[in-house]
């Protein structure tokens, strides 16, 4: 069996490194962008979704999402009907860093993909998505407290 899994982290890291360094600038540290993209895509969004979105814990999303509020990036808002829910917003801040951001993104995804077809860049993204929801099953296991059966 071929080992795609590494090279899926390693293009994963290799993205991740070059973003880090690239958004230094904008004071955006280790993967804060990943959380500043999907506020920006979803306004009003709660913490728990984007948690879920990203596929991490919700203490890593507490943590990433506190540094983003303390750097101005977002702001949490009351939601109207529900004063325990904290709603998600970008701040202006925020908003301007998203477009350099998804610029950022798209420049990776044409590099990556330098040399495929629009066909095997399709299939490329379909069997990813399988892949990613063979993989949401264990993690929604394992997030529960279960255990893998290797």
């Amino acid at each position: 069996m071929k080992e795609i899994l590494r090279e899926i982290g390693m293009i994963a890291r290799a993205l991740d490194s070059i973003s880090n360094i690239e958004f230094k600038e904008y004071e955006l540290t280790k993967g804060q962008y990943l959380y500043l993209v999907r506020i920006c895509e979803n306004p009003g969004i709660i913490q728990e979704k984007v948690a879920e979105m990203i596929k991490v814990d919700r203490t890593t999303a507490a943590r990433a999402i506190k540094k983003l509020e303390m750097n101005s990036f977002i702001e949490k808002k009351d939601d109207h009907d529900n004063k325990k829910i904290k709603k998600l917003f970008p701040t202006e801040k925020g908003k301007q860093v998203y477009p350099f951001i998804k610029k950022e993104n798209d420049y990776s995804n044409r590099m990556a993909l330098e040399g495929f077809s629009k066909t095997e860049a399709d299939a490329i993204f379909n069997f990813l998505q399988r892949v990613r929801k063979n993989v949401e099953k264990d993690w929604e296991f394992v997030k529960k407290g279960n255990k893998r059966n290797y």
